[in-house]
């Protein structure tokens, strides 16, 4: 199970909160804490508007631009991004959203490149990641099933292994209403494509994550923030701290529970509890010796260390060979 926490942008251009994301994706436990790289000129045009959730959000201005820029990682930043990622033991993971800052983020050996949602239709950046000999997690918020067997499909024909993707069901609105995140969709992706999936979490709360984990998700990313009131276009719709927390450990605890064989069949801790939770067949009255066993003379009671009640049959009609007091388990030599 991997568990990434998405920082994006909600640094709002500080490195000390940078940093305090990494400190707390760290301390609730995540696999992964991950940024965005990006050019602002590179990825939108001057007269690209705002979202309408960024527009609830934001106020200063109504331009995609002049909002990014301000949120754009400084290059001299990462080398202290992923210092404090190896001090704190968490890993560091940064979405690149076009050729240059993908082939940035490949210097500094990542597990994964990660491919946005908004990316799923750019060919071109699309068959360069599939190039890049590296695992990919693909999101498909917006997407049909058309656009992401397609995407997917340039990714292999580029050189991607299939066994090297992830591809992450997702809808792109913050927050996404429960009655929108159309969850099954998921297994749909992962019984069309053959590969792995997740879920990419943009919901309030954590249980659609949970939900998804136990629905097959391998990968979960999820949005924290450290404080929901802070002002920029992601805060409201993430996670603080401590519910990131919450989200890791009912995780961890789902994908735990849901990693067995398969087989229906008692653990071995059940076992030592079987005596004391199952029953036996005991005399319901005094027995005598040569005297018949009827069914009515029986009954079922803890522990369960004589007869089973279902074994009923194998007495029943049999003789007593002894005196069989009211309240006695009974055992098979006891009859003939």
């Amino acid at each position: 199970m991997i568990i990434i926490a998405e920082a994006g942008v909600n640094h709002n251009g500080d490195l000390e909160k940078a940093l305090q994301l990494i400190d707390e994706a760290a301390s609730a436990g995540a696999d992964y804490v991950k940024f965005q790289t990006f050019c602002s000129e590179e990825l939108v045009s001057a007269s690209a508007a705002l979202a309408d959730y960024q527009k609830q959000n934001v106020t200063e201005t109504n331009s995609q631009l002049e909002m990014l820029k301000k949120l754009e990682i400084p290059i001299d930043w990462y080398p202290m991004l992923i210092r404090r990622c190896e001090e704190r033991g968490i890993r560091f993971l940064s979405t690149g959203f076009d050729k240059e800052s993908v082939e940035f983020l490949l210097k500094f050996s990542p597990d994964f490149i990660k491919v946005p949602s908004g990316e799923i239709t750019n060919y071109d950046f699309l068959k360069f990641v599939g190039s890049c000999n590296k695992k990919v997690i693909l999101s498909t918020g917006m997407s049909t099933m058309v656009e992401v067997k397609m995407a997917s499909k340039l990714l292999i024909e580029a050189g991607l292994r299939s066994t090297d993707l992830i591809v992450l069901h997702c809808h792109t609105e913050y927050p996404t209403a429960f009655s929108d995140v159309n969850l099954m969709a998921m297994k749909s992706i992962a019984e069309d494509l053959r590969v792995d999936i997740g879920y990419s979490d943009h919901t309030s709360g954590i249980e659609v994550a949970i939900a998804a984990v136990a629905l097959g998700a391998c990968c979960i990313e999820k949005h924290f923030t450290l404080d929901k009131t802070l002002p920029g276009p992601d805060h409201k719709a993430s996670l603080d701290p401590t519910e990131l927390t919450q989200m890791v450990i009912a995780i961890r605890n789902v994908s735990e529970a849901i990693d067995g064989t398969g087989l229906k069949e008692p653990s071995a801790v059940e076992i030592k509890n079987m005596v004391a939770a199952r029953r036996s067949l005991f005399a319901r009255s005094n027995i005598r010796i040569g005297e018949i066993m009827l069914k009515e003379k029986l009954v079922a009671q803890r522990p369960g260390s004589g007869i089973s009640p279902m074994d009923w049959s194998q007495i029943v009609g049999k003789k007593a060979k002894r005196e069989i007091q009211k309240g006695e388990i009974l055992k098979s030599e006891d009859f003939e």
